[in-house]
């Protein structure tokens, strides 16, 4: 089976393949001299869609979820940890994404996460590893809570920013974003020596989204939903099926996530059960909601984010606390990085920062890093990581980088859109720095109570 990676290949679209195809973009900036202060560089060719098909084999997994999406109309897909993902159900003659952000605002989505592997850590020692690993202190989650966190290398560069969940005393399971977490995980303890168990487990999420979802969480598992505070967990079942429930999700809506064990034997069982349940509350099957998480400033590791890029110049310096007295990997790298910040001498030469633009709105995934200049000039200094259309605010919205000196809120840019979002063709739109998040998430997450409280993170 194959499934189309972007809107150019879906059928909705073939027209608009062709014409990408046929014609370059009018902006030819083919190797922008962008200074991005990096090793490998971030490929900045603006090619545009490219009409090519996902290849199905047995090479990448399928997670046990995989079936029930197609069969709840995925028509397109990424891989995401060795994982294919659903990204789109939707068909753009429908709305496409916005369309299911529609359902993500106003009443309640699930979406298949089983690329979300689960990597355990359990025994005597997991406490004392997983604060090692992690930037915040393990030491302060309690037994059946999560906190979202990072994992630095040597050199400060973010590795993953995952969910950690601790079920008890002795075993935690990082929710990992897309990078071969665990191999870093069991590399380090060959070195430390630690006295645990590092592996993945057949526990696979779905996320259950939108202002609508403690209601059908409740009819799920009842009462008790209400009772799990934002980033608590619960033990309930779904379908006679044991699970973890953690109010946690990749939006700024109120949202769970749910964990099935044995995934692998019962998906179906559970799936089927959240769809019958969900029926009186407009459930919806979508992919996840990237304008909405946007909105809310959540970022997305290998887009706005990797192992090259700092927590200090990602809009993450919360996770850098500075009352932590243990040492974990990065330590040294990020505290001397702050202190350059603080003494005015900036480490990086580019910052991850929101922005409003013009043009027309921006529907869909964009296929290249599209670039961001200064007012009056025509040479690019910076590009966009996630750009979207915002129907709550009505304009386009985006993260991206930009120099150190032009990453202060009222800095006034320009962005070169795609023919498509342009407002003239070939023509750049004007774009604005602003303060991220963009708009105020119904679960503020703790950078968004610090900032809100005048605090730091501890």
């Amino acid at each position: 089976m194959t499934l189309e990676p972007s809107t150019a290949t879906h059928p909705d679209n073939a027209e608009h393949a062709a014409s990408q195809a046929a014609s370059p973009p009018s902006t030819q900036h083919n190797h922008p001299s962008v200074e991005q202060g990096r090793t490998v560089p971030v490929n900045l060719r603006q090619t545009g869609p490219t009409p090519v098909e996902l290849l199905i084999s047995t090479r990448i997994r399928k997670s046990p979820y995989w079936h029930l999406s197609v069969a709840a109309g995925v028509w397109r897909a990424e891989v995401y940890n060795r994982v294919y993902h659903p990204r789109g159900y939707l068909s753009m003659d429908e709305g496409g994404p916005l369309a299911e952000h529609e359902s993500v605002v106003n009443d309640v989505t699930m979406w298949n996460v089983a690329v979300e592997r689960q990597i355990q850590v359990v025994g005597p020692d997991a406490e004392a590893f997983v604060n090692y690993v992690i930037t915040r202190q393990a030491t302060k989650i309690s037994p059946m809570h999560a906190r979202y966190v990072i994992l630095c290398n040597e050199a400060g560069g973010i590795l993953n920013d995952p969910v950690l969940l601790r079920l008890s005393e002795d075993e935690f399971w990082f929710s990992v974003s897309d990078s071969d977490l665990m191999l870093w995980l069991q590399g380090v303890n060959v070195g430390k020596g630690y006295d645990v168990r590092i592996q993945e487990i057949d526990v696979c999420p779905v996320q259950i989204q939108g202002p609508r979802s403690e209601a059908l969480m409740r009819d799920l598992i009842g009462p008790a939903v209400s009772d799990i505070p934002n980033y608590g967990l619960a033990r309930a079942e779904v379908a006679g099926l044991p699970v973890i429930v953690s109010q946690t999700g990749f939006t700024g809506e109120k949202g769970y996530e749910i964990y099935l064990f044995d995934a692998t034997l019962h998906a179906e069982e559970m799936w089927n059960a959240v769809l019958e349940a969900g029926a009186a509350h407009h459930l919806r099957v979508i992919a996840p909601a990237h304008p909405r998480r946007v909105q809310a400033g959540i970022l997305s590791w290998g887009q706005d984010m990797d192992a090259e890029t700092s927590p200090l110049q990602t809009n993450l310096a919360y996770q850098v606390p500075r009352m932590k007295e243990q040492d974990y990997i990065g330590k040294a790298a990020l505290e001397a990085q702050r202190a350059q910040l603080e003494a005015g001498t900036p480490p990086f030469s580019q910052m991850l920062v929101g922005m409003t633009l013009g043009g027309r709105p921006i529907t869909d995934y964009a296929p290249d890093f599209w670039l961001v200049g200064m007012v009056g000039q025509d040479d690019p200094v910076g590009y966009l990581t996630s750009p979207w259309y915002s129907p709550e605010l009505g304009t386009n919205i985006a993260l991206g980088y930009v120099p150190v000196g032009l990453s202060q809120p009222g800095t006034q840019l320009r962005v070169w859109l795609p023919d498509e979002y342009a407002d003239t063709p070939g023509e750049p739109v004007d774009a604005v720095v602003v303060q991220v998040p963009f708009r105020p998430s119904v679960n503020p997450n703790t950078r968004e109570l610090l900032k809100d409280e005048g605090k730091q993170f501890l």
